[in-house]
């Protein structure tokens, strides 16, 4: 890591730390209080459906400003949904990126391998070990949407689940301390 935030120092890049995770009409059950006798009693959809985000934090290689992307999908996230992702990266960022993301099979594949080579000149990219999630700091964006936002409450459409996703990453994007927070929790920073 410390030769990727060398060059990114040389270069005038930013790291940009990519990961995926799922989200169901399900909600993550955490500890809540109620009045002695009254048990909270939770309703779920029988047939619940998932989601699956992609989200990006961009930083400067000293982690002094953050930027957040996300893009939330109805299914499961392969090739297409990366590919489409990328561009929008593209477009949204002119400066150069050194993007540091795991093995899943879809930044392997090969619509996901040209459209990297052919951003060569704009993005480069460094692979994350096997099996290290917590070297990658938008895992904990994952679990404190878990812990807050998504905690408790069942939702009952998809689109409603996707506004909470938003709107818990919207809360985090105006916490730049929460964000520095997670990019020390990789002890890469």
């Amino acid at each position: 890591m410390a030769a990727c935030k060398k060059n990114a120092c040389q270069l005038k890049a930013w790291l940009g730390f990519l990961d995926e995770s799922g989200f169901s009409q399900r909600p993550p059950i955490r500890a809540t209080w109620a009045p002695r006798g009254q048990t909270p009693v939770l309703r779920e959809p029988f047939n619940w459906q998932r989601l699956s985000a992609i989200g990006l934090i961009l930083t400067t290689p000293a982690a002094t400003r953050l930027r957040w992307l996300l893009a939330v999908h109805r299914g499961g996230i392969k090739a297409p949904q990366v590919a489409r992702f990328l561009n929008a990266l593209r477009r949204q960022r002119r400066k150069r990126v050194i993007l540091l993301w795991d093995r899943l099979p879809a930044h392997r594949s090969g619509r996901v391998q040209r459209i990297l080579r052919q951003y060569r000149p704009w993005l480069s990219v460094e692979w994350l070990p096997a099996y290290a999630p917590e070297l990658n700091p938008v895992e904990p964006l994952w679990d404190h949407l878990d812990d807050t936002a998504l905690a408790n409450t069942p939702r009952d459409s998809l689109a409603c689940l996707r506004r909470r996703i938003h709107a818990g990453v919207q809360r985090v994007r105006r916490r730049p301390a929460l964000g520095r927070g997670f990019l020390k929790y990789t002890g890469l920073f």
